[in-house]
């Protein structure tokens, strides 16, 4: 795929749009009046979207807050992904499967939030003299 905007290019958006990939033939095989279904696709909606809106941010604050939201979806997503075995909708293969895609997801979240904390935390080192 072409990568046009810089939130393309990342590894994180990347795993994202497979999760979401995966996601689908799972929702396809749930009742659409099932609550757990309308959540997991709003969830993995907002994983993706809040990576690519983040990116886009110029303050720190505000990146880390839709990383920080996008994060928030994807552990989200793992709860549905929960409830979905527990109802025997999915195997534990299939969880499993789909929880390792969201550890990831959710790995590289944290990461780009410290990164982008300690960018706006970040004090130059001064040498201080004392005088005696």
């Amino acid at each position: 795929m072409k990568t046009d905007f810089d939130h393309e290019k990342l590894h994180v958006y990347q795993e994202s749009l497979r999760f979401a990939a995966w996601c689908n033939s799972i929702l396809e095989r749930l009742p659409k009046s099932a609550v757990v279904r309308d959540q997991l696709d709003r969830a993995r909606t907002s994983i993706i979207l809040n990576i690519a809106e983040g990116n886009g941010e110029f303050t720190a604050p505000d990146r880390c807050r839709f990383f920080d939201n996008s994060r928030g979806s994807a552990l989200e997503s793992a709860g549905c992904i929960d409830l979905l075995l527990i109802n025997r909708a999915i195997s534990p293969a299939e969880a499993d499967q789909g929880k390792t895609s969201l550890r990831q997801v959710v790995s590289m979240l944290v990461g780009l939030i410290k990164s982008t904390s300690e960018d706006r935390m970040h004090e130059d080192t001064v040498q201080y003299r004392t005088s005696n």
